[in-house]
């Protein structure tokens, strides 16, 4: 991808269209921008969770991410081409592979909560998972590979995984649901 922007106020998507990395124009509101703008906002999520303090380890695996999700970016952004190698899913399944190995087994689902850290790493996951429901939606309209929705799915998983990470330590920092309290408090006892 050798084309740089050298200007931002273009003005071209005035008209509601946005221009592909292969020249073409398509509407802001057709299924590749929202794919990628959905992928640009998970990223700027990773890069708020980056200003939290964290391990070395996982601020480079979270940095890589980011280069990753902009070469899913541009993937998604021209149509037929491929950015996202196979390594970058190798090192999801690695990541989820170690950092599961560290935690405790649930017992239950938890709350999106904890601290800061573990708050923002959910909300990364769920942006994920917005992210890979679009690209489901792009794959069901255009033929596209497979790699680009494996890997949102994974990365959603690896952000539960690494929320719990976060969480690791810190008293009182992983709630459990408790869906028993909320069958009790329907029964009104």
């Amino acid at each position: 991808m050798g084309k740089r922007l050298t200007q931002i106020a273009t003005r071209t998507g005035d008209d509601g269209t946005t221009g592909l990395g292969n020249n073409t124009r398509v509407s802001k509101n057709s299924p590749r921008p929202h794919a990628m703008g959905d992928i640009d906002e998970l990223n700027s999520h990773i890069g708020l969770l980056l200003c939290e303090p964290m391990e070395d380890a996982l601020r480079q695996l979270l940095t890589d991410i980011q280069q990753q999700l902009f070469n899913l970016g541009g993937e998604i952004s021209i149509p037929g081409y491929e950015l996202l190698k196979d390594e970058a899913l190798a090192q999801l399944d690695d990541a989820l592979k170690t950092h599961n190995a560290r935690l405790p087994r649930l017992q239950e689902f938890i709350l999106p909560n904890g601290t800061r850290a573990a708050a923002q790493a959910h909300v990364c996951r769920t942006v994920a998972r917005r992210a890979e429901r679009s690209v489901v939606a792009l794959q069901q309209a255009e033929e596209m590979r497979a790699a680009p929705r494996q890997y949102l799915n994974r990365l959603s998983d690896l952000m539960f995984v690494l929320a719990r990470v976060f969480n690791l330590g810190q008293a009182d920092a992983e709630v459990y649901w408790q869906s028993d309290k909320l069958a009790r408090d329907q029964a009104g006892d």
